[in-house]
This record gives C-alpha cells, structure tokens and sequence, in this order.
C-alpha cells in the first residue's frame, strides 16, 4: 500500500512539472554546482522579484516530464545537479537574469532551454538574454512609429518661421 502511495506522488511530481514545461514561456535549465548558500538565495530572489519559479529537480523526473511534455530534445542537457527556471510571462527575463547571474558567477553553468516550445543551446539563451526587455521593444517601436510625424511637425514649423521672416 505504502508503494502505491510513493508511486501516485512521484506521478503527481510528474504530472506538475510537465504542466509548467507546458505553461511556461521560457524554461531555461542550469548547473548550480559549486554556488554557495548566499549566491542562491540571491539568485532565487532576483528571479522570484521577475516573477519566474526557480526548482532544484531530479534528472529522471525532469526526463519524465519532458517525455510527457514531447520536449525529449532536453533530456541532453539533463546531467549533474539541475535546476529549472519556469518564465510564464517573460520571455526574455529568465534568460537574461541567469545569463547575468552566470557572468558574475562563474559556478552558475547554463545548460539548455525551452523557449515557446522549442529547445535551444547555450548560445541562443545567450543571444536570447541580451535582447532588450519588452519595454525597451515597446518603446523602441514608439519612437520608430512618431519619428515621421515628429519629422512633419518640424518640417511644418520651419516653413512657418521662415514665412513669419519674410513678411
């Protein structure tokens, strides 16, 4: 009876990790060997103030999930210590703060990563994590959308002070 009940758990330990390999966004795997107590603690708070969930999970129930999850393609960057960063609203944030952690931390090796359903290495979380932040897009393609009208306005101001000149 005791089995069973071992046996549903880790099922159910399953089942919830593949659900957030599913929900989330960005999922970015890393190796956490050789950080000490405080360098986690404020990895775990950067990432937990981004809103992205941060888990120390075994290999053989992260294969499981990925298995369920039909993202099998990770189960390479599954070896050694790992830890899971689940992003379900940030692409780029969970990226960007491990890639970051990872500069100053040399302990802090990244893995692999899911991204919208597609797994990628470690050069694209790297190339991931340095695209800007989703406000910086938005107000990229602000200025980009006034310029013309902006350029108008001046245009039409010049033409008017050169008349206020002439007459």
């Amino acid at each position: 009876m005791a089995n069973a009940k071992v046996i549903q758990a880790k099922q159910d330990a399953v089942d919830v990790v593949t659900a957030k390999l599913r929900e989330s966004v960005t999922t970015v795997v890393v190796d956490y060997r050789g950080l000490n107590v405080t360098q986690v603690t404020e990895l775990r708070k950067q990432l937990r103030e981004a809103g992205i969930e941060f888990q120390v999970l075994k290999n053989s129930l992260l294969r499981r999930a990925t298995a369920a999850a039909e993202l099998s393609e990770l189960d390479e960057a599954l070896t050694g210590p790992t830890a899971v960063a689940f992003g379900t609203e940030d692409v780029v944030a969970p990226a960007r703060i491990l890639n970051d952690f990872a500069k100053k931390n040399d302990a802090l090796e990244l893995k692999g990563a899911v991204v919208e359903g597609r797994v990628i290495g470690v050069d694209e979380i790297k190339a991931l994590a340095e695209l800007p932040s989703r406000e910086g897009l938005l107000s990229m393609l602000l200025s980009v959308l006034q310029a013309p009208m902006r350029n108008f306005a001046l245009a039409v101001k010049a033409v008017a002070d050169k008349e206020e000149q002439g007459a």
